[in-house]
């Protein structure tokens, strides 16, 4: 018996990096919306754990976030059966999409399904803890503000009302020199949660911000160059996701969203277009 579903990526709606602790984490303020950009999974039972990925240069072993939601479900929750998955991926590595957290949280998911345990999404998240800030968010699979560590994801009905474009330049860049070269601001002058709840995207570029965008674009000059194009071709808001590298545009009007996603498509970048309002499927189907 195999079973089949999609693992989503998100964006950043801003991101406020508020202060930086003594542990080396940082205490932030973001929207977290999904696009469509998705990894599917296949999975069934197996004589012992494996994992394959369409993309070789992706590690398989420990490295591996899915291998790791994978050994934290076996040591704490325990495996009736061992099983095998097959990833054929998509979402980039390294983008700031969330696709690793995605992949982690689809597997706690998809094993509590396949081994009947039972567990809510509360008791998933308390597994994910030590692996990633924001698998949270893709455990409960609506978006949300994130705050503390990004951790703690308050639902909120904040995926937008326009069509999404995103754009990865074809590179990875640190999350962690990111975080390094950023300097936290506890007390910035608009919280992210009122400008996503009171204002209209087309005022977002003046008040929307993500504090780690100008160190990484002082690094990466073509992320502020692919941030400018977005609004050349039209976009109402444009910005990097998370700490990069992606940047994201949105658009009200599809007219305009179809021309831009084509324009960069013809520069051979990898782009995903998200609908209006997009909701991702979070169901794990039988796949007969």
């Amino acid at each position: 018996m195999t079973w089949i579903a999609n693992s989503y990526a998100k964006i950043n709606l801003g991101l406020h990096i508020l202060e930086r602790l003594p542990t080396g984490y940082h205490r932030i303020e973001t929207g977290f919306c999904f696009i469509e950009w998705n990894d599917r999974f296949e999975v069934k039972p197996s004589e012992n754990y494996r994992l394959s990925m369409s993309d070789s240069a992706i590690p398989v072993d420990e490295r591996n976030l899915i291998t790791k939601a994978y050994m934290a479900f076996g040591r704490y929750v325990g495996l009736k059966n061992q099983y095998a998955f097959n990833i054929t991926k998509k979402i980039p590595a390294g983008a700031g999409l969330g696709g690793g957290s995605s992949n982690a949280a689809l597997t706690f998911r998809i094993l509590n399904k396949m081994e009947g345990a039972g567990l809510s999404d509360d008791d998933l998240i308390d597994l994910s803890r030590d692996l990633g800030a924001d698998i949270p968010f893709f455990i409960k699979g609506k978006p949300g503000l994130g705050t503390g560590l990004g951790q703690d994801v308050e639902p909120l009905d904040i995926q937008p009302d326009a069509w999404i474009l995103t754009i990865y330049p074809g590179f990875e860049s640190s999350t962690a020199e990111a975080y390094q070269k950023c300097n936290p601001n506890p007390n910035p002058e608009f919280s992210i949660k009122s400008i996503l709840t009171e204002e209209e995207p087309d005022q977002w570029q003046y008040l929307l911000q993500n504090n780690l965008e100008p160190p990484v674009i002082a690094t990466y000059e073509i992320i502020g160059n692919i941030k400018d194009q977005l609004f050349d071709f039209g976009a109402s808001y444009a910005c990097m996701s998370g700490s990069g590298s992606s940047i994201f545009g949105i658009f009200e009007q599809d007219f305009v969203a179809i021309n831009a996603y084509e324009s960069f498509h013809k520069l051979g970048f990898a782009i995903n277009l998200t609908r209006p309002g997009f909701k991702p499927d979070m169901g794990i189907y039988r796949k007969d």
